[in-house]
């Protein structure tokens, strides 16, 4: 195992613990304690993974995240002593893959690790027979290979959980998909995710595609059961 991660934090006493506690499990941990410079920083060790402190000296970490999506889908999980809720739905809304609060233990973190490499390197099962580059539903093409969404000429990105979850959602249109198996294709079994982590995905997908095509009401909320993508033919 050569999996690269970043860990950026300013509490350097857990920085040597968990580079310690992933060396040995095989991963080359790059260890970094600012805001200032990190995306140089993520840009040349190009990371597999990024453990990411909201509380930095110099910047947010929110704010890092936000930069970062602009431009790349690295997995992100969101490390920080803060416990309000609000700050666990914005890190999802700004393409966190996960969120995990201090104290934790290294075992736990693993688990999240190594969940959201799986998800980023194994795609959603399918018949090979049937695979393709991209997903056409009635005017959105879904890009498989570069996790992207065509709308007549626009293009919209979409993080990896995004992608996941719309992926799934258009492979069988006007059907409809209970919340815990969008959480299960987008979070994988082992994933202890936050109640409402699906719903905020789905508004922040909502926005994307309204913002491209103005229509809201492509994928519809199925009050106590799911979401389905509405085909218009």
């Amino acid at each position: 195992m050569n999996e690269k991660i970043i860990i950026i934090d300013d509490d350097m006493k857990l920085q040597a613990l968990l580079k310690e506690y992933l060396g040995g499990y095989g991963f080359h941990v790059i260890q970094w304690k600012e805001g200032k410079g990190t995306m140089e920083v993520i840009e040349r060790e190009k990371p597999d993974v990024i453990l990411l402190d909201i509380m930095l000296p110099g910047s947010d970490g929110l704010d890092i995240l936000r930069d970062m999506r602009k431009t790349s889908s690295i997995p992100v999980i969101m490390l920080t002593a803060r416990g309000d809720e609000t700050d666990r739905i914005v890190g999802l809304e700004l393409g966190a893959d996960d969120y995990l609060p201090k104290p934790f233990s290294p075992r736990e973190l693993l688990a999240r690790i190594r969940a959201v490499m799986r998800r980023s390197a194994v795609p959603l099962q399918a018949d090979p027979a049937a695979m393709s580059d991209i997903i056409d539903a009635d005017g959105f093409a879904l890009n498989l290979s570069s996790m992207t969404l065509h709308i007549g000429d626009g293009k919209i990105e979409l993080s990896q959980t995004e992608f996941r979850i719309l992926e799934a959602l258009m492979k069988r249109p006007d059907t409809v998909i209970t919340r815990d198996s969008l959480m299960n294709i987008a979070r994988g079994r082992d994933f202890i995710a936050f109640e409402r982590s699906i719903d905020v995905h789905i508004s922040k997908l909502r926005a994307k595609v309204e913002s491209l095509s103005g229509d809201k009401e492509r994928i519809r909320t199925v009050w106590g059961t799911g979401y389905l993508f509405v085909s218009r033919q």
